[in-house]
């Protein structure tokens, strides 16, 4: 069984390895995986190495998968062979309020991921995949779009009639543009590039600012909503970012805590919070529970996420560089399988 790991070397890339192929235990599937996709957690683990729970070095990368089952362990119900499935983020993280133990246990980082022929998981932490999506759109759904999910719907509340400022054209922002839209939610995306800014535009966005062109986007995005400010902010920039985002607000504002591109070491002044009666939640991803109700809106709605470009399976080390650039729209693949 062929499979990528971190090299054990420390030398920031991913190399690839012949496996003992996997036997399911009780409880537990085999998958054959068909898809991969690329999140920016993938790249500062490779980088860093530091999952928080252990090192990233030796272990498979990438969080987010599709595959098939291949076989069942004793006592499993509810799935089948061939049965097309998509590992939660978090193996055991099944419904409820996250725990040490929970969140302790991550794809791709305390644990191996999904960039692997084979993998063997619990079988409680599966989801049938949404049988209108193509393999390489599937494997975006486990992290991306549970964070927005999670962060726009069930966190934010959002309904027919909001405005939602997006940050940038990453895979939760346009996550977060396509549920919104689907919601009847106004949307306000901004990007450094016209050309993603446009492409943003056809998938729905109402309102798109460049934020070169227009430093001061908060300031920008509050005359777009009448003065007003916005309702809903999935915050993905991290610390540059974080003091326009509390600006931009409305009152009764919610505002979810997602990522750190320009880093984490923003201060959040609880003074801003206040006089906007604003509401804060942290977001990490998302209980299997979450990326079912998911599933069922997306199949509903008859989403498709837009995946830039797929590279083979033993490209891996190339879309890391590609997702490392910035260049892409949405989400980048691996197409382990046909």
């Amino acid at each position: 069984m062929r499979c990528a790991i971190v090299d054990p070397a420390g030398d920031h890339k991913y190399v690839y390895v012949d496996r003992e192929p996997p036997s399911p235990g009780p409880g537990e599937v085999v998958l054959q995986m068909r898809a991969a996709s690329l999140n920016w957690r993938d790249n500062f683990l490779r980088l860093h190495h530091d999952t928080g729970y252990g090192d990233a070095r030796g272990r498979v990368p990438l969080s987010d998968g599709v595959g098939v089952v291949a076989a069942l362990g004793a006592g499993v119900a509810g799935f089948a062979l061939g049965d097309r499935v998509c590992p939660n983020f978090f193996l055991h993280w099944v419904d409820g309020a996250p725990t040490v133990e929970t969140i302790g246990r991550a794809l791709g980082g305390s644990l191996d991921g999904v960039l692997a022929e084979e993998m063997v998981v619990p079988a409680a932490c599966l989801v049938h995949a949404p049988a209108h999506l193509t393999d390489a759109e599937a494997a975006t759904l486990p992290c991306a779009g549970v964070t927005a999910w999670v962060s726009l719907v069930e966190r934010g509340q959002a309904r027919a009639g909001d405005t939602v400022l997006v940050q940038g054209t990453g895979g939760v922002s346009v996550f977060v543009l396509q549920f919104a839209k689907a919601l009847g939610v106004r949307t306000i995306v901004i990007s450094s590039s016209d050309e993603k800014l446009e492409r943003a535009r056809a998938l729905g966005a109402d309102e798109t600012l460049n934020y070169r062109a227009h430093p001061d986007w908060d300031v920008a995005a509050r005359e777009l909503t009448d003065g007003r400010g916005v309702d809903h902010i999935v915050e993905v920039g991290g610390a540059e970012t974080l003091p326009r985002s509390l600006n931009a607000m409305a009152l009764g504002a919610h505002l979810a805590i997602v990522g750190g591109l320009t880093g984490f070491g923003a201060e959040i002044p609880t003074s801003a919070l206040a006089q906007r009666f604003a509401r804060l939640s942290i977001v990490y991803v998302g209980a299997r529970a979450s990326f079912e109700r998911m599933n069922d809106f997306i199949a509903a709605q008859r989403i498709r996420p837009p995946v830039d470009r797929t590279f083979g399976f033993e490209e891996g080390q190339a879309a890391a560089e590609q997702l490392a650039s910035g260049a892409h729209f949405g989400k980048l693949a691996i197409q382990i399988a046909a």
